[in-house]
Parts: structure tokens; C-alpha cells; sequence
């Protein structure tokens, strides 16, 4: 799988990260208090809590259970969105608004938050495509040299020529005071697809100087960084809404019959790639470290609507939490047996991003679908075979591939108040009156 073969080289958060990490080991050994949590809970948010810009009645009494008197949350909840709109500061606020309890910008996770990692980029000229404020969320992410679309337009008046309207009325010569772009980044789709399609292909294939003549023959192209795979969300509407997915859909395409050749990705995150996950389950350490519960958080709730992103990601990092637990135990016994060396902490980082935020100290992620957005009860989905499964069009992205165990939720309830009651009484946590 291509979408995970990514990210991350950066010391700078490494020792943090460790001394994180050995902190939460030493938790292991410290008895859990009378009603501490030791999970946590990932809530999607179109479809699960919302519909467009209105709320679903269930959220509301969902969330007066996960708060005491005083407006504190009882078991760390973090918020894992596809959205990339706006600035997490913003979506807190609509959701304390929506839900009535605060929330902070510390509890979400937009498509586009693992990109604070991304450090060797931040350096680097960057184009960025979306709607909303992408140029303050770009900057806000740590990006310092950001260039939109409207300002390619601006320097660049020739290149789109799609709308007859918008054409330069007279015949106009490139300002050419743009700085070569050396990354192109997706947040989400764009109001107008026509335009970011047309100049983030000539990007692409001008390697980045729109001075340049195409050039279609060259095997590699400017790294891409994609946030927001959903094909499809829901809104108020009866049917699912076109998503970033179908926009990626389209510029993969262009860009293939153009060239003969496929378009790749540097990274591909928000929800289904693991990295987001993994992001999602770092803040929840983090609050309930801030709220002083000393017990590690071991297991995971992921609920979403939507079988190909939700279900398929939060089931993708549990396979991905119990093949981890799986080589550290075989590690031990071979440790304890004279059989093999130990592996050191430090050393044991299959992947870049357990250094950059700590190893995990979830075992498990369980993934529950509600019946509130994106998947609708009464299709065949969930009740054939696998084969069933296997002949139905896949939704998720082109990098991703289709597994019928990665599709199957843990548990299926009506809404995300029964969502909530599942859980705790799973847990067998028992709320104060």
C-alpha cells in the first residue's frame, strides 16, 4: 500500500516524544484509580454529530454523558475530521457551540494536522489548493512560503482559460515575480475545480516554474501532499455531496492521459491512512496526561458513518496497534530466551512517526458505525458474504486497497448517543451521578 510508505524526519520533537513515551511505560506499573479511564474516544463529525450545518438530536445527549458537572470531559475525546476548511481554533468553536460543551482546538484533528510534522517542507515554496483560509492555515501549520491558486492567476493571467468570463479581456504578459514552487498541497476541494485542475497540472509539469514549457516525459514530478480522500460526505442533502476524493479522482486522471504516467504521492492523510490515527491517539495521551489520570490509555473507540474512511482507517490502525504488540512480544521471548537480542526503545520505530510523537500506548482500536451519515442501513453491505463485500465499488482512495476485514465494523448502533452507551458499557464505565 503506496499511502503508507511516508513521512516524518525530524529530530526536533524526537526528545519530547521519548520522554513522553517513557513516562506513560512507568504509568504501566501504577494501580488505575476508582473510575479512571483507560480508553479514549475518536469521533468523526459530518454524518456522526452533524448534517451540513445541522446538528443531529443525538449528539447533543451524547456529549452530557461525557462531561461532569463542571464542563470536563470524563475520558479523553478528540475529534478526527476529514475537513480542512478552516483552522482547528474554528472548528472547536462550532462544536461547543453544536454540543454544549467546550471544546478545544487541542481536541480536533483536521485532514491537514499531521502536516505539522512535516518539517523538511516548511521551508519549501509550497502551492496550496482548497477553499477557506488555506494561505493562515498553510502558515499556521508552519508553513513559511505559501502560494495560492489566486496568486498563480495573478502572475500568471494566460493559464486559466476555461470560464470565457474570466479570460483577459486584453492580451497580457506573465509577471514574472513568483518563486519557483517546490510541493504542491491538497487541503481540500476547491470551489472552482476547473482552475486549481488546469494550474496544478501546468505546476506539476513545468516542475514548478510556470515560465517553463511542459515537460511530460520526465518519470517524477513535485512532491504532492494530499489531505481529505473521502469520495463522498454527507450534508443536509438525501444523497452523499462530491468530496476532495473526487477532486483527486479527476486530477489523477488528467494527469495520467496527459503524461501515460500515474500520479504519485509524498504523503496521503486525514482518515483512512494510519498516520492520522496515530496523530489522533498522541492527543488523546496528551489530555489525559494534562488531566493528570495516570493509567495509560489502552483502547480505542473510532466512531464514523462511513464505511471506506472511518470503518477502513480506524480497523487499518488496530491491525497496524496489533502486529506492533505482536513483534514486541516476540521481540521479549526472545529476549528472555538467550534467542535474540533486545530492541531498545529507541530503536524500536518501525516507522518515522513513532519517533516524531512516541509509540503508542493503545493496544487495540475498535471501530463503530453509525447509521446517522454516509452508510445507510438497508443496503446489502454489512449482511452478505465477503464476496458480497469484495464485488461492491470501493469507494476509498486509488493507493488504498480493497479488504473486506477493513470494511467490517466492530459494532454497528443506531447513533452516536448509542454509540456512547455501547462503549461505556463495554468498558464497564460507570458515570457519576
Amino acid at each position: 500500500m503506496r499511502a503508507f510508505g511516508l513521512i516524518l524526519r525530524s529530530a526536533s520533537g524526537i526528545s519530547v516524544a521519548r520522554q513522553q513515551s517513557r513516562r506513560a511505560m512507568c504509568a504501566f506499573a501504577l494501580p488505575r484509580r476508582k473510575n479512571e479511564p483507560g480508553f479514549g474516544l475518536l469521533f468523526d463529525i459530518d454524518g456522526v454529530l452533524v448534517r451540513g450545518k445541522t446538528p443531529i438530536p443525538a449528539a447533543k445527549k451524547a456529549f452530557h454523558k461525557l462531561v461532569d458537572s463542571n464542563g470536563q470531559f470524563i475520558v479523553p475525546v478528540v475529534f478526527v475530521t476529514n475537513a480542512g476548511n478552516c483552522l482547528r481554533q474554528k472548528k472547536a468553536d462550532q462544536l461547543s457551540h453544536i454540543l454544549g460543551v467546550p471544546i478545544s482546538q487541542d481536541q480536533v484533528v483536521m485532514s491537514h494536522s499531521p502536516l505539522r510534522m512535516f518539517r523538511k517542507y516548511h521551508d519549501k515554496c509550497v502551492l496550496v489548493s482548497g477553499q477557506g483560509p488555506v494561505l493562515d492555515i498553510a502558515k499556521n501549520l508552519g508553513f513559511i512560503k505559501v502560494v495560492s491558486i489566486d496568486m498563480v492567476r495573478e502572475s500568471f493571467p494566460l493559464l486559466d482559460m476555461v470560464d470565457h468570463n474570466r479570460r483577459p479581456k486584453l492580451p497580457s504578459s506573465p509577471i514574472v515575480n513568483l518563486t519557483d514552487i517546490e510541493a504542491v498541497i491538497l487541503f481540500g476541494e476547491p470551489v472552482r475545480w476547473e482552475t486549481n485542475l488546469q494550474l496544478i497540472i501546468d505546476v506539476l509539469l513545468t516542475g514548478g516554474n510556470l515560465s517553463n514549457v511542459y515537460a511530460t516525459s520526465n518519470s517524477t514530478h513535485l512532491p504532492v501532499l494530499a489531505c481529505n480522500m473521502d469520495l463522498m460526505w454527507m450534508a443536509e442533502a438525501q444523497a452523499p455531496r462530491f468530496g476532495h476524493g473526487t477532486f483527486m479522482v479527476c486530477l489523477e486522471n488528467i494527469y495520467q492521459k496527459i503524461t501515460g504516467q500515474e500520479l504519485k504521492y509524498e504523503a496521503l492523510m486525514g482518515k483512512p491512512s494510519e498516520l492520522t490515527y496515530h496523530y489522533a491517539e498522541y492527543l488523546i495521551r496528551t489530555q489525559a496526561a494534562e488531566r493528570g489520570w495516570r493509567s495509560p490509555i489502552t483502547s480505542l473507540y473510532a466512531v464514523g458513518d462511513n464505511l471506506m474512511t472511518d470503518i477502513y482507517g480506524a480497523n487499518l490502525y488496530n491491525r497496524y496497534l496489533k502486529e506492533r504488540m505482536s513483534r514486541k512480544s516476540g521481540q521479549m521471548q526472545q529476549a528472555l530466551t538467550g534467542t535474540g537480542a533486545a530492541v531498545s526503545q529507541d530503536e524500536d520505530t518501525d516507522n518515522d512517526w513513532e519517533s516524531e510523537l512516541a509509540s503508542p500506548s493503545a493496544t487495540s482500536c475498535k471501530s463503530i458505525l453509525v447509521c446517522t451519515g454516509v452508510y445507510n442501513p438497508h443496503t446489502e453491505l454489512l449482511k452478505g458474504t465477503n464476496q458480497c463485500i469484495k464485488e461492491t465499488v470501493f469507494h476509498g482512495h486509488r493507493d488504498f486497497r480493497v479488504e473486506p476485514a477493513l470494511i467490517e465494523p466492530y459494532n454497528v448502533v443506531q447513533d452516536v448517543h448509542a454509540a456512547v452507551e455501547l462503549i461505556f458499557e463495554m468498558e464497564k464505565f460507570v458515570t457519576k451521578v
